[in-house]
């Protein structure tokens, strides 16, 4: 039977960033990676025999159900800096470009299916951390933040529940033995379980992450097909 990918976008993007940095905004690069990291899942090496070296030896490849990628759509509204007062257009931001080519790639790569919750629509301006740290040592003031003090604080909504439906689907219907997921968050331990219970395999990639021990005792391998970071 054929092997699932489940990969939680944001978790992924930000080890990516970590692993590539000087590729942080480049959505060609991260499309081609989801896809490259997330079908070496599917190449496992036969046990060593007769002694032959690792190269000679002959590689089981399972079959690809399908890949599926969770995020959200980027911000795209327009909120006033609290300390410039000045109207910052999000949806010409950085981070928005980068998420809608990326959404836009994944989309015409094969066997790759987008799954897009939504952000909250609770947005609001928060400190960013390093600044609060400072503020609270008393380093610095309040008067003596800037526009790049400050940040969007976005929540996304959905994501982990259609992570969860489509394991829980996956398993129900038998569509698969073998379920992957990109992920790193202890929030997965009731779709693990449930997988694990309905007899799937079920294979945690943190890209080099360390992970919760409550994860690790609730999965049946751990591995990161991604290069280690420095």
């Amino acid at each position: 039977m054929p092997t699932a990918v489940l990969v939680d976008g944001a978790y992924f993007i930000k080890r990516f960033r970590r692993i590539e940095p000087q590729n942080a905004y480049n959505a060609e690069r991260a499309a081609d990676l989801v896809h490259r990291w997330a079908t070496a899942h599917l190449s496992k090496m036969s046990p060593r025999q007769n002694g032959q070296p690792p190269e000679q030896q002959q590689r089981h490849r399972k079959e690809l159900y399908r890949i599926f990628f969770y995020d959200c759509p980027p911000l795209d509204t327009k909120q006033h800096n609290p300390i410039s007062k000045k109207s910052v257009d999000f949806s010409k931001s950085k981070e928005a470009l980068f998420r809608k080519e990326l959404h836009s790639r994944l989309r015409s790569k094969r066997k790759v299916a987008l799954r897009l919750g939504h952000l909250s629509k609770d947005v609001k301006w928060t400190i960013k951390p390093a600044k609060i740290a400072d503020l609270l040592k008393g380093a610095i003031q309040i008067s003596d933040l800037t526009e790049n003090d400050v940040s969007m604080d976005t929540r996304q909504k959905g994501v982990d529940m259609r992570i969860g439906v489509d394991v829980a689907s996956l398993s129900f219907k038998k569509q698969v033995d073998q379920i992957v997921l990109f992920a790193g968050d202890a929030d997965f331990v009731p779709a693990a379980k449930m997988a694990r219970r309905e007899g799937i395999d079920f294979i945690l990639d943190p890209m080099w992450q360390s992970i919760p021990d409550g994860l690790m005792e609730h999965i049946d391998g751990l591995r990161s097909t991604c290069p280690k970071p420095a």
